[in-house]
């Protein structure tokens, strides 16, 4: 997707942009006056960057998150609330950081804030995540609600993040390049598990040294995120990878701690999620859903998405 530059006066028209963007939301402009909003967005593969700004306070409201996100204010402040936590203000020295799931509120983006907006997918932190400790993440990551970006290791992420922030608008891009642009985002998705705070930081800290995931289960593992609805099997997926369908299981099960079939259901259940969260009742059904996402027997299906998240599918479409 082609990087993109807007500026606009018009709430509809900012808050349809973020929409398309970002997350689905609404906008409550806070003071009077003349504004112009401006927003310079770039998508790199599963990440987005977006330098962003209002020129007027506002007031925003989104559902569950369904990534992982970081706001780092370049100017000015921003505060903010996710789930039951209570409300905190980002500035130039604390980057917000944001968790897939818990409502979320901006309570006053200010004027004067513009800020970089980093959208991580959910999976794709979980899998880097998995290779820096060589094992499983069995447990939804929680990162720390804040990031400090005045110092050490928080600063120098914000700083790469910048970088390949402007670079993601380029066309010709490093971030963008089809081999390099994967170890680029590899590097910030690993620096930010290495900058902040969360439930996996001892793992990590006393991490067993060994290999990163060899090239054939990458190139299983992409596959099945290209086209997760498709009828896979391990033979298929082995003659992708050019390797024998006992050495491909065998590699997931070394590296990633799971099988090939096990990794496409949850690339699967987290589709279905995010989707059934951005469907309304009346436009979708969880079958069409489920069927389009690759799930088969829906029996078997609901029963794994309720263990995944605690609910049935139909309650998180009503929701």
């Amino acid at each position: 997707m082609q990087a993109i530059s807007v500026t606009t006066s018009d709430v509809d028209e900012a808050r349809a942009v973020l929409g398309d963007h970002f997350y689905s939301n609404t906008v409550d402009v806070l003071s009077p006056g003349t504004w112009k909003a401006g927003f310079d967005i770039a998508h790199s593969g599963l990440v987005t960057f977006g330098d962003l700004h209002f020129g007027i306070d506002v007031r925003m409201s989104f559902g569950e998150l369904g990534a992982y996100h970081v706001d780092v204010p370049l100017s000015g402040e921003l505060a903010w609330r996710q789930g039951g936590g209570a409300p905190l203000v980002a500035t130039t020295a604390s980057a917000a950081v944001f968790q897939p799931v818990g409502d979320t509120v901006l309570e006053r983006w200010s004027g004067d804030c513009r800020l970089l907006a980093v959208k991580i997918d959910r999976v794709a932190l979980e899998e880097e995540l998995s290779r820096m400790i060589d094992g499983p993440v069995r447990s939804p990551v929680r990162l720390g609600r804040e990031l400090d970006i005045s110092g050490g290791l928080g600063a120098a992420w914000a700083r790469l993040a910048r970088m390949l922030a402007v670079d993601a608008t380029e066309q010709h891009g490093l971030v963008r390049h089809p081999l390099l642009g994967r170890q680029l985002r590899e590097s910030l998705i690993g620096g930010l598990l290495l900058a902040a705070s969360h439930n996996y930081r001892d793992a990590l800290e006393n991490r067993r040294p060994g290999m990163a995931a060899p090239r054939a289960v990458r190139r299983a593992a992409e596959a099945m995120r290209a086209e997760p609805g498709r009828s896979f099997t391990v033979a298929d997926l082995a003659r992708i990878a050019s390797v024998s369908p006992r050495s491909l299981q065998d590699g997931f099960q070394r590296y990633l701690n799971t099988s090939p079939m096990a990794y496409l259901r949850e690339i699967r259940l987290s589709l279905v999620h995010d989707e059934l969260r951005r469907s309304a009742p009346c436009d979708s059904t969880v079958t069409e859903i489920a069927y389009r996402c690759g799930f088969v027997h829906l029996g078997r299906f609901a029963a794994l998405y309720r263990s995944r998240y605690g609910v049935s599918p139909s309650e998180t479409l009503r929701g």
